[in-house]
């Protein structure tokens, strides 16, 4: 080896003084992105009290359960409603993303006669839409959906901003080679999209999944007008009712007891909320992030 080839493999070596601050500034940006979210639990386990006399401190003068305390006295209701939330937010995501995958893939390929006329099919949903209304009445009414689980699935199952998302990846990343190399070996359409096509698309498949479970799991709209049922109460919805139950106690004040207000932990029990509506979805990132570490060195294929 040469003394030019190794001086120029030391150029681009990092010093160790550049490598403690590159590191140094990630940990910063990390620690802020993570902080909020730490915070809140803090403020969560602070007693009520001791919150509203010295404010929001990182160091509490008081800890304190009281406020999961008064969240777990719905006992049964909030572990069904957990149950509610993770079954749709696993079963929508698979349903979602086969068929926003389904579809992404048909329009994405130039030998599709009508694919000019599908994504525009798709893309007018985007900007308008039948409005409520509408919506309403063809889950309650045509589709009968009503107190059922899937009127919480089916109207998130598809989303045209998440097919022109994986359109564009299938058309970019897929090259067109390996689908002919499908054909010529006698693979169908079928046999090329899940033998051939999928295992390429990992980290398009994993982009469209992590955004597909956060709405599941956030969603409490549906819920609001589809679910009249108490067991089939997702969690987002029930910490909704639980929220607008303190305020109207609040509100109410002059009517309630001094005791039942003096119990209530409303500013802690806020946080406990944010904390277990958020605290389980965390556990989902580390799951997608290897597919979107995949994703750096995708379409790296030579034709």
């Amino acid at each position: 080896m040469s003394v030019g080839t190794t001086k120029g493999r030391d150029f681009h070596r990092l010093t160790p003084a550049w490598n403690i601050a590159f590191h140094s500034v990630a940990f910063i940006f990390a620690f802020l992105c993570v902080f909020p979210f730490l915070f809140v639990t803090i403020i969560s386990f602070t007693d009520e009290t001791t919150l509203a006399r010295n404010g929001y401190q990182l160091f509490p003068e008081k800890w304190s359960f009281e406020a999961y305390s008064y969240l777990f006295k719905a006992g049964d209701q909030l572990l069904r409603s957990y149950g509610v939330t993770i079954a749709v937010t696993i079963i929508g995501t698979i349903i979602g993303v086969a068929c926003t995958a389904l579809f992404a893939y048909a329009i994405s390929r130039h030998s599709f006669k009508y694919r000019n006329f599908f994504a525009f099919f798709a893309f007018f949903t985007m900007l308008f839409n039948g409005g409520l209304v509408p919506s309403y009445i063809v889950v309650t009414q045509l589709l009968g959906l009503k107190d059922s689980i899937w009127a919480l699935i089916l109207p998130l199952a598809v989303n045209a901003f998440y097919i022109m998302i994986l359109r564009t990846f299938f058309s970019t990343m897929v090259p067109d080679a390996i689908i002919e190399s499908g054909k010529i070996d006698g693979a169908g359409e079928f046999g090329i999209f899940f033998k051939l096509v999928l295992p390429l698309s990992l980290p398009g498949l994993a982009t469209i999944g992590l955004f597909s479970t956060l709405g599941y799991w956030n969603d409490w709209f549906n819920a609001l007008l589809y679910i009249n049922d108490p067991n089939l109460v997702p969690l987002q919805s029930m910490l909704m009712r639980i929220e607008n139950s303190m305020q109207f106690i609040m509100q109410n004040s002059q009517s309630i007891s001094a005791g039942v207000l003096q119990s209530m932990p409303q500013d802690t029990s806020r946080m406990a909320m944010v904390v277990l509506a958020t605290g389980p979805i965390v556990f989902a990132y580390p799951f997608f992030q290897r597919y979107f570490i995949q994703g750096l060195t995708v379409g790296a294929v030579k034709e």
